[in-house]
């Protein structure tokens, strides 16, 4: 069946929240009808940043906001719509994607793994900018003081989880690149061969096997593949390590200690160490405005500017919006800052395209 757009006659725009979810909009659909609203236009209702009072941080285009309701629950909404002859507006964000939290899956990726992530094309990031010590990173402004404070306060912490290492400012968490922890690793065994336990085979297969895993250098498709696929199966391998053997685990956990153990220029050079080793480097806020390195909606650090140009990235942002379209979920879409786009009248007739293919009605040009 055909779903052809329908031209509006009146309109009710609904600020999805988590204070305002789904089911709070479908009882409100008689009285629209009531009134003669013919569309009701939507707030984006994709997975935003936590707490989002808006939407338009958007963190995954291709699931639905769990702060606002579940797929069943918006399916839900949409029957209500269609038996009351109405039809939804949903705002679509090309332009840019929230970066602040971990839910963010594509940011969290470059940040692990930099250049050789397969998002690293997604963002428009200048990965050889003139300042040299950002060669190959990615700037992170999160910071509420200078680096060597927040340091020496003990405000950056390490984290061992599921087999994981992680560093953690205050609610932010950021992943250690894998290679990074090897000397990490390296230490834990020596705690376990010092402790008179015979270290299992496992635990040095895979610390060779970090030392194996492809650099962040290296951008070759397989070897991007290679590094994808195999840091995850180290990271699998090591939770479950650590929840066969207690004396892997406790000699990690020891490790971690230590370094954080803060007061100490041993411990402050430890940690400091690690982090430079990152794909990114943490700076004070204030600094963005000079070297920032990233594309961001206007001058906001949280919101990173994605290279909607590139074929596969608007494949990979599109999926679900295509899908509530095809259904007849989804009627009209309306573009949010698409001036910002590198060529936005490319993309509105490459999504003009795609719809009216969807929907198997004509182009107009």
């Amino acid at each position: 069946m055909n779903h052809y757009p329908s031209i509006p006659t009146a309109t009710y725009r609904f600020q999805f929240r988590k204070h305002f979810k789904f089911d709070a909009a479908r009882a409100l659909i008689p009285y629209l009808d009531e009134l003669g609203i013919s569309h009701v236009y939507a707030s984006p209702i994709f997975t935003a940043s936590p707490g989002s009072p808006h939407g338009y941080d958007v963190c995954d285009h291709n699931t639905i906001n769990p702060e606002i309701g579940t797929r069943s629950e918006y399916d839900e909404l949409t029957a209500q719509l269609k038996s009351h002859g109405m039809s939804q507006i949903l705002d679509f964000v090309p332009n840019h994607m929230g970066i602040a939290e971990a839910t963010n899956g594509w940011w969290m990726d470059v940040l692990e793994n930099g250049p050789s992530s397969p998002y690293a094309r997604y963002f428009d990031i200048d990965w050889a900018p003139a300042k040299r010590e950002l060669e190959s990173k990615v700037l992170l402004p999160i910071l509420g003081d200078q680096y060597g404070r927040v340091l020496e306060r003990g405000d950056l912490k390490l984290v061992f989880e599921d087999g994981a290492f992680f560093v953690e400012y205050f609610t932010r968490r950021l992943p250690v690149a894998p290679r990074t922890s090897r000397p990490l690793l390296k230490r834990a065994l020596k705690k376990v061969i010092a402790n008179g336990v015979e270290p299992p085979a496992e635990f040095e297969s895979i610390i060779f096997g970090l030392e194996h895993v492809p650099a962040r250098h290296e951008t070759t498709p397989e070897k991007i593949t290679e590094r994808a696929r195999e840091k995850e199966i180290i990271k699998h391998r090591l939770k479950r390590l650590c929840g066969m053997n207690h004396a892997v685990e406790r000699a990690i956990t020891d490790v971690v200690a230590e370094i954080q153990a803060g007061g100490t220029t041993k411990s402050f050079d430890e940690l400091d160490d690690l982090i430079s080793n990152q794909p990114y480097r943490l700076a004070y806020w204030r600094v963005a405005a000079e070297e920032i390195n990233y594309r961001r909606f206007f001058d906001i650090n949280q919101l990173a500017a994605i290279r909607m140009e590139l074929p596969e990235v608007f494949e990979a942002t599109h999926r679900l919006v295509f899908e509530l379209v095809a259904s007849g979920a989804v009627t009209g879409l309306r573009i949010d800052h698409v001036d910002g786009l590198f060529h936005p009248r490319a993309y509105l007739e490459q999504l003009q395209q795609r719809t009216s293919e969807l929907l198997g009605a004509p182009v107009e040009n």
